[in-house]
Formats: C-alpha cells, sequence, structure tokens
C-alpha cells in the first residue's frame, strides 16, 4: 500500500467508522456466536500471496462484527463504560503513524514532555495538591499508565521496595525475604481483584478489611486489623482506598483513613479508575477530600473522559520512590540528558520498557471538549443514572441496593437470588441490552452502568420497560 492508496483507504475506513458509530444503535448490543466460532471462518495459515484490500473490509462484516460485544451501543450497561471519542480516534491515528517508543526523554522528546503536561493539566483539573504536580519542579508528578491494575501494581512494588530500604538500613543484617514474609498490605473487602492480583504478583499479604453498612472502609475496621497484625510481628506497609468500587460505586474514607496511613508510615494508593473522571465536576470533588494524605492516585480517563483506551492516569507525591524502585540504566538506553534532572524517562515509572504516544489523545480530546464540555458529559450520564433509579424507587417489586452517586444504579427485584438470577438470564438472553451483576454481600444484585457516549434518555427509558416486561413475565410464571 502506497501513500496515495492510503489516503483513499483512509477516507473509507474513516466512514466505515463514523457509519459504524452512527448506526451502532441499530446493531445487537450482544453477539449470537458460540466459543470457537471464528476459527471456521479464516483460513489455518496467513496467506502466502497478498489479500486484497477489499476482501479484508468484507471480512470486517462477515467475520469479525458477528463477534463483537457493541461496548459503544447506546443499549449496553454493563460493566462501567469504556470512553470513545472522535478528537481520541484521530490522536490514536497521529499515534500510529508516528510510532514512537516513547521509553525516554530521548527516543522522542515530545512524547515525554506532552505526557508531563498533561499529566499536570489532568491534575489541576481534579484540584489535586501540587505535591502531585510536575511543573513547578516539586517531587511528584504523573504518568499514563496501560490501566489501574498496573498503577494499583506499580504503588505496591515501590511501596515495598521503600519499606524495605528503610527497615534494612534500620537494621543492615535483615534480608530482604525476611521482610517479604512479613509485610502485609490492606483493602476493603469491597476493591477490585487486581488489588488482590497486585498482592500476589508481588508476593504480600493481603487482607480484606470489612466495609460498613454503605460498603465503604473505615478508619475502625482498619485500625483494628493493623492493632492484630502488629501484635503478631507482621509489618503493615500499603493501603489501597477505591473511591467507586466496581460493585456498587461506593468510596472509602479517605478522611478517615489517610491520617491512619500517614502516622503508621503506610503508603496510602487511591484507585479511583471510574469515578476520578467525576472530580472535575465541582459537586463531586469533595468525594476526593483526603487526597492530600495519599502517596498515589489513580483514574482512568479512558473510562469515562472521552478518551479511548488505553490510557490510565497515576500521580506520585515523590517520583523517587518510583523510579528508586524500578531504575535500570543499561548502556544502550543512556542518553545525554538523562542525568541533568531537566527530563522524565518514563520507562523507570512503569512495568514494560515500551510506550505508545497516548498523551496526544488527552490534548485532542482536552482541546477539543474543553472542561466545560467534559462536565457537561458527566453531568449527563449522573442524571441519567438518577432518572433510571427514579424508575426503579416507582415500581414496588424492585428495590434500589447502595446509594446512587454516580452513574451506576445497583438494583434487584425483591426476593431470592435466585430469581434476580433468572431476571438477568432473560435479559441477557434477550440481548436487547447487557447488564452484568454483583454481589453484595449475600445479595445478587443487578448493576444498571450508564456507559454509551450517545445514550440519551429514551434509550434508559426503553430499557426500564424492557426489564419491567421481562420480570412480569418471570413473576406470572411463578418464579419467586
Amino acid at each position: 500500500m502506497n501513500a496515495s492508496e492510503f489516503r483513499r483507504r483512509g477516507k473509507e475506513m474513516v466512514d466505515y467508522v463514523a457509519d459504524y458509530i452512527e448506526g451502532i444503535e441499530g446493531r445487537q448490543v450482544y453477539p449470537d456466536v458460540e466459543p470457537g466460532y471464528l476459527r471456521p471462518l479464516i483460513p489455518t495459515s496467513a496467506p502466502q500471496e497478498p489479500d486484497k484490500y477489499e476482501d479484508i473490509v468484507r471480512d470486517i462484516e462477515k467475520i469479525i462484527m458477528p463477534g463483537v460485544t457493541h461496548w459503544h451501543s447506546p443499549y449496553f450497561f454493563a460493566y462501567f463504560p469504556t470512553a470513545s471519542s472522535y478528537p481520541a480516534m484521530l490522536a490514536d491515528m497521529l499515534c500510529g503513524a508516528i510510532g514512537c517508543i516513547g521509553f525516554s526523554w530521548a527516543a522522542s522528546p515530545a512524547c515525554t514532555e506532552l505526557e508531563t503536561v498533561m499529566m499536570d493539566w489532568l491534575g489541576k483539573m481534579l484540584q489535586l495538591p501540587e505535591a502531585f504536580l510536575a511543573e513547578k519542579a516539586g517531587e511528584g508528578g504523573g504518568v499514563i499508565q496501560g490501566s489501574a491494575s498496573e498503577a494499583t501494581l506499580m504503588s505496591l512494588l515501590a511501596a515495598r521496595a521503600k519499606v524495605t530500604k528503610r527497615l534494612q538500613a534500620a537494621s543492615p543484617g535483615l534480608t530482604e525475604a525476611a521482610v517479604l514474609e512479613k509485610l502485609v498490605a490492606y483493602s476493603s473487602d469491597q476493591a477490585h481483584s487486581s488489588v488482590e492480583r497486585a498482592g500476589l504478583i508481588g508476593g504480600v499479604k493481603l487482607k480484606a478489611i470489612p466495609s460498613d453498612d454503605k460498603f465503604a472502609m473505615r478508619a475502625s475496621a482498619l485500625q483494628e486489623a493493623l492493632e492484630r497484625d502488629k501484635a503478631a510481628g507482621l509489618i503493615p506497609f500499603f493501603v489501597v482506598a477505591t473511591l467507586g468500587t466496581t460493585s456498587c460505586c461506593s468510596f472509602d474514607r479517605l478522611s478517615e483513613v489517610g491520617p491512619i496511613c500517614n502516622k503508621e508510615g503506610m503508603w496510602l494508593h487511591i484507585d479511583a479508575a471510574y469515578a476520578g473522571s467525576a472530580f472535575i465536576c465541582p459537586e463531586f470533588r469533595h468525594l476526593l477530600n483526603g487526597v492530600e494524605f495519599a502517596d498515589s492516585f489513580n483514574f482512568n480517563p479512558h473510562k469515562w473522559l472521552l478518551v479511548n483506551f488505553d490510557c490510565s492516569a497515576m500521580w506520585v507525591k515523590k517520583r523517587a520512590d518510583l523510579t528508586g524502585a524500578f531504575k535500570l540504566d543499561p548502556l544502550y538506553l543512556k542518553h545525554s540528558h538523562q542525568d541533568s534532572g531537566l527530563i522524565t524517562d518514563y520507562r523507570h515509572w512503569q512495568l514494560p520498557l515500551g510506550r505508545r504516544f497516548r498523551s496526544l489523545k488527552l490534548w485532542f480530546v482536552c482541546r477539543m471538549y474543553g472542561v466545560t464540555g467534559l462536565q457537561a458529559y458527566i453531568r449527563k450520564h449522573v442524571q441519567l443514572a438518577h432518572e433510571f433509579q427514579s424508575f426503579v424507587h416507582q415500581d414496588p417489586r424492585f428495590e434500589i441496593c447502595a446509594e446512587v452517586t454516580l452513574g451506576l444504579v445497583c438494583f434487584r427485584l425483591k426476593g431470592s437470588n435466585k430469581l434476580n438470577e433468572a431476571l438477568l438470564e432473560r435479559i441477557n438472553g434477550a440481548k436487547k441490552i447487557h447488564l452484568v451483576p454483583c454481589h453484595l454481600r449475600d445479595q445478587f444484585v443487578l448493576r444498571f452502568a450508564i456507559c454509551s457516549r450517545v445514550v440519551e434518555s429514551a434509550h434508559v427509558q426503553l430499557a426500564w420497560e424492557h426489564i419491567r416486561g421481562l420480570a412480569t413475565d418471570l413473576l406470572a410464571a411463578g418464579m419467586e
């Protein structure tokens, strides 16, 4: 493919993408395929001679689209949103064209410097404390990770390295293995499974703190666990506080947990993967109160801030804590500016070496929407969630299971778990809308998350009428 054909095919692909997005409402939100559907549809090995581009494009609709779950459909209400916008897609095209591997400043200065500035832009939008920003030669700064899972793991590993060095400095004969077997980390029992996975990868004990009646981690429960573990000779070193849990969008009490972490010398990491985007709105910023106690903070613009995956924003108060845990400098990666103190080499801030020019997406989106446009988008989703909540309240057969704060509504039919499992099976079996469940304590609960960029009130109303109709049929069939 030469430049001339690329221009032509590129325009055709942009038209295809625009048609797909604009017509996505007409596609069935969840596919009708069984596991293994795709393999019989394509050859068993790559072609020896080139295929025609037209044949490849035809196969998109024939082979790929039948197996796609349409995350951007206005009838997709599962999981949490994954962001998408035309400016971000255009920026991704440019990222692919530049094609740099920005592991160091020298590898592509613009890639590094735009990321540093964009993270300061985002930090200011969230009103983060200045300690997290890089602009005034501070000790902190931000980095774009691939996911919140990576951010949690990086924080845990940095905290592990920091406490190990501190303990070994106080007791020179202490081995790393001796420290590791005594380290213990904490999170709420509502924390995402990626937190538990970080503990497994990091080789440390992770303990779940029982949440309160609003599914939040409180100071008293954390303090009780700390005292018990210290008495047993363990070393508490790391706490993950979740703002906007996956199950029900609950919020750990930062203002209570934070001072304990600071007093005990424990690293506090905040996981606000979904909810963090909402903190750009003044009316939701109070949910982040207590961030000043944190050592690291993370949220995903690729969930709710119109920036296509992957773009997970992470800040640290002291970047030396992060880079000190992972810094390696083989000769082939060194460059003349690395010790100047004027630049950042992001390879020291992440697990992989290579990294894409992801900050272009933030730059395009922030400039083309502006803060007010992004705030309006968040507020619309929250309003639609409250609209769905009002529908649930109007039907005495249903109940709301957790406080509705942002764009997630947890609800269920009054009755047994079996009844609600049957309702969800009917909802997803019909494939008109798509939902996923969660467990809150011992209850099976349905989650209704406002996800699509193009979702409107009419879609929410249709979804509710569909759910009500299926519930009526279920109850009429004698299911209780």
